[in-house]
């Protein structure tokens, strides 16, 4: 891994690999949660928005997922202390749980949630928590960047031989 954080080119192609799946992903994760709440696309169905992005959600989210641990591999010294980096691998944890919840009910079934008269409070919890899940995950995640480790700033201990 040492060998990705001292590259002058191998880092910083894992980094744009990462952000611009998270640009993409994020986009379209957006898109179906504002979908399920009901403020985008009103002229489509949610099974098609659901569907239709699907395979191309989880293949960013593969990939951002790998450029990521690439990156968390390299420089882990330096994440570890990090309290937001803990704070983003704690709301991942959550949209896993988001998926175990939701994903039965909503996410597997959406042409049930086009049948319905009115759009369901379960679709519209599933898009509001899932909003802020994935918002949180980026704010964590470029306060990464900012978090300067007050151990790095202590003295160091001098040992006389």
């Amino acid at each position: 891994m040492s060998s990705i954080r001292e590259s002058a080119y191998v880092y910083p192609v894992i980094m744009s690999i990462h952000l611009t799946c998270i640009a993409l992903f994020g986009g379209m994760i957006a898109i179906t949660d504002l979908r399920l709440l009901g403020w985008a696309l009103p002229g489509r169905s949610i099974a098609d928005v659901v569907q239709g992005l699907r395979w191309w959600k989880r293949l960013g989210f593969a990939i951002m997922v790998s450029m990521g641990l690439l990156l968390a591999g390299s420089k882990a010294e330096t994440y570890y202390p990090n309290p937001y980096f803990w704070l983003k691998l704690s709301l991942l944890g959550l949209v896993l749980i988001h998926g175990i919840v939701f994903r039965p009910r909503v996410y597997n079934h959406p042409e049930q949630l086009d049948a319905s008269p009115a759009l369901p409070a379960r679709a519209k919890v599933a898009g509001a928590v899932s909003l802020v899940l994935w918002i949180g995950i980026l704010c964590a995640g470029r306060m990464i960047g900012y978090y300067d480790n007050p151990a790095d700033d202590a003295p160091q201990a001098v040992v006389n031989r």
